[in-house]
């Protein structure tokens, strides 16, 4: 094994979760998701996707997928600057990481090595 193609994520409002995700964090939505999958969305994020699932996402409980950042001081200050609460840049070993949630509350590790 490689690399992770895609994670999924259950958002419960899909048009304002597209809206987030393009808006703020910059993914591209993709044409190639079928439609007899039901209602969602394929993002492209790199080399790598995110598939939004329309229904009632879960409690919350440390699940979450990670974006990796070159310059999370300044994504940081982006995303407050448009409104979002981001948590506060950590070391986590050689690396450091943020965390803000998606309109869903699906958490999202902002992820800088």
């Amino acid at each position: 094994m490689t690399a992770i193609h895609h994670v999924a994520v259950v958002v419960d409002d899909l048009e304002k979760s597209i809206g987030f995700y393009t808006g703020a964090l910059g993914f591209r939505l993709s044409a190639e998701r079928p439609v007899t999958l039901g209602p969602g969305a394929w993002l492209d994020v790199g080399d790598q996707q995110l598939h939004l699932i329309a229904g009632s996402p879960g409690p919350a409980r440390g699940q979450h997928f990670a974006v990796l950042v070159d310059d999370l001081d300044a994504e940081v200050r982006r995303l407050r600057a448009e409104g979002f609460d981001v948590s506060d840049p950590v070391p986590v070993g050689a690396a450091r990481q943020s965390f803000l949630a998606d309109p869903s509350g699906n958490a999202i590790e902002l992820h800088e090595k």
